[in-house]
Parts: C-alpha cells; structure tokens; sequence
C-alpha cells in the first residue's frame, strides 16, 4: 500500500467511528437523571416515552381504569377477549410494585 491509499483508509475509518458514535448518540440517548421518586416510574428509566409515563402516572391508570369498565358494561365479550390477551405475570408484576411503592412512601410520610 502507498501513503495515499493509507491515508485515504484512515480517513474513512475515521469518519465511519464518527458516524458510528453519531448513531449510537441518536439510537440510545443518555438517560435523564432521576429528578425524583415521585416520577412515576421515570426514576427506574422504565417510561421513556411521554405516552407511557402518562399511562404510568395516577391519573392515566384512572382514565385507562374508566375506559376498560366502560368497555366492560357496553361490550363484556370483547373486553374478555382483550383481557384474555394480556400478560397476566407483566400486569400483576406491575400492580404489585406500585403498591409496594406506595405502601413505602406513605410508611415514609407517616415518619
């Protein structure tokens, strides 16, 4: 090989790390620090998205919790048939942590 042709690689393996890094930098942003407990889940880096913190916070699970009841009333086949499609172990992993969380943060505003 000549110079040209090595200086001409290493040019191009230099802009093949930059660009790899520019992808890894857009496909997996930095997390957020946790600002908070009180986050809803963002602490635990689970709800990335602004439509799943919302589904996570108190007030989505009680929008959520309306719509499946309303759906229940008016259409109980199809709302047994949706049930029966859902992870049974995620939704009940899911349910306990938040009531453990909340069980410790009222142990904790009680001290």
């Amino acid at each position: 090989m000549t110079d040209r042709e090595d200086v001409t690689r290493s040019e191009i393996l230099a802009r093949l790390a930059a660009s790899r890094e520019e992808l890894r930098r857009v496909l997996d942003p930095p997390r957020r620090e946790a600002r908070g407990a009180a986050q809803d889940g963002a602490a635990s880096g689970f709800a990335r998205s602004r439509t799943m913190q919302m589904f996570t916070s108190g007030r989505g699970i009680g929008t959520l919790g309306a719509v499946a009841a309303g759906l229940l009333i008016a259409r109980p086949a199809l709302a047994l048939r949706l049930l029966r499609m859902l992870p049974a172990s995620a939704v009940a992993k899911t349910l306990l942590l938040r009531a453990v969380g909340m069980m410790r943060a009222k142990r904790g505003s009680d001290e």
